[in-house]
């Protein structure tokens, strides 16, 4: 007696669609201007810190023993207008990331990265999409490593304008400290 054939797993690692299959129509541009109003629109509501009154700031921050005058920013227009220039822009870059996503499809881009993704902007940053997006969209038509470059270009900027505006800060807090009195 012969014993019927042994049950088998399928195999785990090999994939339903083979890679070759998972390439866009020759002369595909992954390079949609949603792409790029992701990478450019977050620094929009940067540039509100070029326009806060930091000294005004670090003087109340002084002035009051109780430390309850740095609060006193929270409800300044100029703050209330970067939290929310900042709550609308993730919100738009949420809906580019969908437009972006579904104009790829449209292109013929098989199985682009996925939109929802860019939720790791609350957790992350919306590199996570823009970097990920562009390897997968490379693979893919063999071109679009440019957002990816452009985002890490944006984020070392941004890095490098955050110290600056540190360094003028603490050099106002120290111009600040020397000009007050020693003795009540």
């Amino acid at each position: 007696m012969t014993d019927p054939a042994p049950y088998t797993q399928p195999d785990p690692y090999t994939r339903d669609t083979p890679a070759a299959q998972l390439r866009a129509p020759e002369g595909t541009d992954p390079n949609t201007p949603w792409i790029w109003l992701i990478i450019f629109l977050p620094l929009l509501p940067s540039l509100g810190l070029f326009f806060f009154d930091w000294s005004s700031f670090v003087d109340a921050l002084l002035a009051d023993p109780t430390g309850l005058g740095a609060y006193s920013v929270i409800f300044s227009p100029g703050y209330l207008a970067i939290t929310a220039l900042g709550w609308i822009t993730t919100g738009l870059i949420i809906w580019f990331a969908y437009l972006d996503w579904r104009e790829l499809q449209r292109r013929g881009v098989p199985q682009p990265f996925h939109w929802a993704w860019i939720f790791l902007t609350f957790v992350v940053s919306y590199a996570v999409y823009t970097i990920g997006r562009s390897v997968v969209a490379h693979r893919r038509t063999g071109r679009g490593l440019a957002p990816m470059w452009v985002t890490i270009a944006t984020i070392v900027a941004s890095f490098v304008v955050g110290i600056v505006i540190a360094i003028v800060i603490t050099q106002l807090v120290f111009d600040a400290v020397l000009m007050m009195p020693l003795a009540p």
